[in-house]
This record gives structure tokens, C-alpha cells and sequence, in this order.
């Protein structure tokens, strides 16, 4: 408003900063580079609105902070060739680790995505003793591949069965995590490692990956369901995951169900409803009835997909009746435009699992969510603790350069 005398009662609208205007144009031009690839001045500037004069000065900021560099010129088109400028790969670093009991599974990614590094290693029979100094093992061996220390990483996202209670620091939902369950465990990986070291449920992350590279892409509200050795589900609502007060939030392997037993100490006895009949001991048993043998339950499942016969339809009806006895509470509850399933089991499957799931779902809840297999083929618990990573470490870098 203003008042009779002209003056303005309340200011108007303040115009930005010259400092902040370069910081949201450098970041555009940072974002540009990052989906895009190598682009010209013109290319830039013709992308953000810029005049070439103030796109030359952008990229000269932005080379000088060591986060662009030129990577040749255009060719074939009219007139001379304009140089090439790309997103510095060294920028930054980070590391994604998917860790179960058996193994603990790294990879390293440069700022733009790329997998520089990777490394396996094997933990059976581990002891609670000697945690730390087999996850500084593997990512110093990751790292290695990129010519790269730990301390050089920006930071460090885990992904593992359970979730961080906020209150006091430790692990739950996973007593099978041999060794994860001090509270100071994530302080002494971040300074033996010289970098931040972030916790996440490791179906959150196959959620993340999902999202980011997967069939979940541009979808705001999505359940994915998990079934593998154990059971579990990520949900994703408005875009954003939902970990619930304490981080449990899709837990789902405790959740009673129709045909299981019912267990009512699922903190002493480490499973519930869900689990007894989707989990791996309970599909490799389901397969045996049936006469489907297999080392493992992915085995068994694809064996009982390829079999073209009642022994294998049997086995894959089933499955898919307890999958979907599972999921109809969950959307029951959720009511998400999309369900993805996830994990060995159900992709093992294929497309005949996914087609008799989508059926029994129908007939057992209201909601009538899009079904969808997985395609992701490299770990997704790995691709999702990387594009989490990177998500945190490009928004620093692109902001405070």
C-alpha cells in the first residue's frame, strides 16, 4: 500500500543481488551442463536467457572454480567453432555401499554419475569385531580404482537392512547386521574415513534409484516392494520418502498377515506375517512342495518361470497371491499411483509374476494402483545410495562454489 503523501507503508518487492543473480545463473548453467553434456557459450546462453557477454563471464567463474572445463569444440556447422565446456568430472566424489551379512558392495561415482570405481567383499561369518575396518577396506579399494582417497570423498552414503533411531543413534529392525549397532558406529566410519558418512534403509535407497533412474520416474506417489532374503518396502508420497517417527516406516516383513503364523514378539523372533511367506525360506519351501528345487529362492523362481508347466504355474500363482496379500494393505493405507516390485525374488519372475500379482491385487483392495516390474539390472541399492550422495553433494557444490 502507499499512503497520500506518497510514501511507500509497506516495501516492495526487492530486486536481487548482483552476487545472487551469478549464484542462480551459475547454478542453471551448472544444472544445464549436468543433463545436457558439453555446451557452447551460445548454447548456454541461448538455454538460460543470457547475453553472450554475461554467459562468457559465467563460464569463466565457473572454470576458475575448478567446475567446468573445455572439452574441444562444435563441428559442422556454420561459421567458426565454438568451444565445448562440460561439467568437471573431478568436482567432486562420492560412495555408495549396500551391506548385508554376507557381503558389502561399493561403488564410486564422480560429480556427473559416472562409476569410477567399484569393489566386493565378502564377509561371511563376520563378527561384530572389525566392522569399521571392513567397510574402510572396501571403499578404500573403490576409491583406489579412481586414484582417490576416502578423505577425498564428499561423502558417503550407506544403505543396510534397518534404520537409525533419531533418538539415540542405533540400528533397529535389523538384529541380523552383526556389528552395527553401536551408536558411535557412523562417527568412527566418518573419521576413519576422513569423510561424511550418512546412514539409509537400503529399500529407501532402491526407492531413491527408482525414482531417479528407474520405473518411478516423474512419479510423486509409489510404493516399492521389496522381496529378497527378507521383505520390505519403501514408500514415496508427494516426492519425498517417508521414514515415519522412528525410521521404520516399511517395515513390512513384521506385518501380520492372513495365512502366516502370528508372531507376537516380532523384536525376539526377527520376522512376522509378511516374512513367512515371501521371504526367501518361505519361497524355497514353496517351490520344494511343488517340486522346483533351486540353491536359492531367485533360483527357484526363475526355475518355476521357465518350466511351462502346473508345477511352475503353481508355484507362481502362489507367490503371487502372497505378494498380493502383502501389497493390499499396504495400498489399503497408501493408495499409491504406482507399485514397483523389487528385489530377486519378484524379478525373477518376470512378466508372468508381475501380470498374476496385478490380477490378485485387483480382486483384493480398492485402490487400483500401476503395477510394475523393476528393470533396474545393476544393484539398486547401490545406484540409490549414489544418486542420494550426489544429490546432497551437487546441491552444495552448485550453491556455495
Amino acid at each position: 500500500m502507499t499512503g497520500t503523501s506518497g510514501n511507500p507503508a509497506v516495501a516492495g518487492p526487492v530486486a536481487g543481488t548482483p552476487s545472487l543473480l551469478r549464484a542462480i545463473n551459475d547454478r542453471a548453467a551448472l544444472q544445464l551442463l549436468l543433463e545436457r553434456g558439453p555446451l557452447s557459450r551460445a548454447q548456454i546462453g541461448a538455454l538460460t536467457g543470457l547475453s553472450k557477454p554475461t554467459a562468457s563471464q559465467l563460464l569463466s567463474r565457473l572454470e576458475a572454480a575448478g567446475l567446468v572445463v573445455p572439452v574441444g569444440t562444435t563441428e559442422g556447422g556454420p561459421g567458426p567453432n565454438a568451444r565445448l565446456y562440460q561439467l568437471d568430472p573431478g568436482a567432486a566424489h562420492v560412495a555408495g555401499l549396500d551391506v548385508t551379512p554376507a557381503r558389502i558392495r561399493v561403488a564410486v561415482a564422480d560429480i556427473t554419475g559416472r562409476v569410477v570405481g567399484e569393489h566386493l567383499l565378502a564377509t561371511p561369518g563376520r563378527q561384530a569385531a572389525g566392522t569399521v575396518d571392513r567397510v574402510v577396506t572396501a571403499v578404500r579399494e573403490a576409491a583406489g580404482q579412481a586414484g582417490l582417497e576416502p578423505e577425498r570423498l564428499s561423502q558417503v552414503v550407506v544403505g543396510a537392512p534397518g534404520a537409525i533411531e533419531p533418538l539415540t543413534g542405533r540400528l533397529r529392525y535389523a538384529p541380523h547386521l552383526t556389528g552395527w549397532h553401536s551408536p558411535r558406529l557412523l562417527a568412527e566410519l566418518a573419521d576413519r574415513l576422513g569423510a561424511p558418512v550418512v546412514f539409509e534403509n537400503d529399500v529407501n535407497l532402491a526407492a531413491v534409484a527408482e525414482q531417479a533412474l528407474g520405473e518411478a520416474r516423474g512419479c510423486e506417489d509409489f510404493v516399492l516392494l521389496w522381496a529378497a532374503e527378507g521383505v520390505g518396502a519403501a514408500v514415496v508420497i508427494a516426492g519425498r520418502l517417508h521414514r515415519g517417527h522412528t525410521g521404520g516406516a516399511g517395515e513390512v516383513g513384521y506385518m501380520p498377515l492372513p495365512g502366516a503364523p502370528l508372531i507376537r514378539n516380532v523384536r525376539r523372533e526377527n520376522s512376522g506375517g509378511f516374512q513367512e511367506l515371501a521371504g526367501a525360506p518361505a519361497v524355497l519351501a514353496l517351490a520344494r512342495k511343488h517340486g522346483i528345487t533351486g540353491r536359492t529362492a531367485r533360483e527357484a523362481v526363475a526355475r518355476a518361470a521357465a518350466a511351462g508347466d502346473s508345477r511352475g504355474d503353481a508355484v507362481l500363482t502362489e507367490l503371487a497371491h502372497r505378494l498380493a496379500t502383502g501389497l493390499a494393505a499396504i495400498v489399503a493405507v497408501v493408495d499409491p499411483e504406482l507399485v514397483v516390485l523389487s528385489g530377486e525374488v519378484p524379478q525373477a519372475g518376470g512378466e508372468q509374476l508381475r501380470a498374476l500379482v496385478q490380477e490378485e491385487l485387483t480382486g483384493l483392495a480398492v485402490p487400483r494402483p500401476r503395477l510394475r516390474m523393476s528393470a533396474l539390472e545393476e544393484s539398486p541399492v547401490v545406484q540409490g545410495a549414489l544418486q542420494s550422495a550426489l544429490a546432497t553433494v551437487r546441491d552444495a557444490v552448485f550453491t556455495t562454489h
